[in-house]
């Protein structure tokens, strides 16, 4: 593609507008990243499967090969850019994003996002797990260590017509993603992106089903938005797995940032 063509695509635009939003992360004015994610949110709001030369992918029968599919746009120190491509009633199972803002635009399909919120109170692993509470079944010694306590948040059903969904280190941190009546694909930027090294490696979760203290009675139902939940952290699971598939679209380079040639293939 000619330069001033590449200038002008609408993926390039989003590119260097994440890179102005994040690059100054945790530097810049609160009001100032305000701005530059609201500008982020609605260069992606216009963006179409068509502008990334996408073909979406309507066939309701499963499809030989991985569940997920990853396509690579570009990388930076500062974010990571791609497209998840789901078969119908694939998922990409419950995991969190440390430290990382995310925004999440679907191209085509329907995809259902159920996210939780990172407690503060009670982040990282808990270091008095029991506290009354009882779980059904029991947990074993070795996996207390592995159990965080976080907050329920909100399942949304996304589809094209739809904005973009966001993540904050504390709000929607985790999630998992449904694709929902078919085919699904969705524009995923990450920032900063994985780098178990730096801290920013991807765990995975389950929802713990917890009992009441006095047998046979319930629990009080709290309000949704203050039901506090229990994850246990566990390993990929086997049934989850992801390929690859060279990125179709226009070419983007994010002023002049060296790309990354082995993307971390985890939304």
């Amino acid at each position: 593609m000619p330069g001033d063509q590449m200038a002008s695509s609408l993926i390039q635009r989003i590119a260097r507008q994440a890179r102005t939003t994040f690059k100054l992360l945790p530097l810049a004015e609160a009001a100032r990243f305000h701005d530059n994610l609201q500008q982020l949110g609605s260069l992606l709001q216009q963006i179409q499967a068509e502008d990334l030369n996408l073909e979406p992918r309507r066939s309701q029968a499963p499809r030989a090969g991985p569940p997920v599919t990853y396509m690579h746009i570009c990388e930076t120190e500062y974010f990571s850019m791609g497209i998840f491509l789901l078969q119908g009633g694939a998922s990409i199972p419950l995991h969190d994003h440390p430290g990382m803002h995310g925004l999440l635009k679907v191209l085509y399909g329907n995809v259902a996002i159920k996210s939780f919120d990172k407690d503060e109170a009670g982040s990282g692993p808990a270091a008095d797990p029991g506290a009354g509470v009882q779980f059904n079944p029991p947990l074993r010694q070795c996996q207390l260590a592995a159990l965080y306590r976080s907050l329920r948040g909100s399942t949304e059903v996304l589809s094209q017509a739809n904005g973009p969904c966001i993540l904050t280190p504390l709000q929607n941190n985790m999630h998992q993603i449904d694709a929902l009546d078919g085919p699904a694909a969705f524009l995923d930027i990450l920032a900063p992106p994985y780098d178990p090294e730096a801290g920013r490696d991807c765990h995975y979760y389950k929802v713990l089903q917890t009992v009441s203290q006095s047998p046979g009675k319930a629990n009080p139902a709290p309000p949704p938005e203050q039901e506090a939940v229990w994850l246990l952290e566990v390993p990929q699971p086997a049934d989850f797995w992801c390929g690859g598939e060279p990125y179709p679209g226009p070419k983007v380079v994010p002023d002049g940032e060296v790309e990354s040639v082995s993307p971390v293939l985890v939304t």
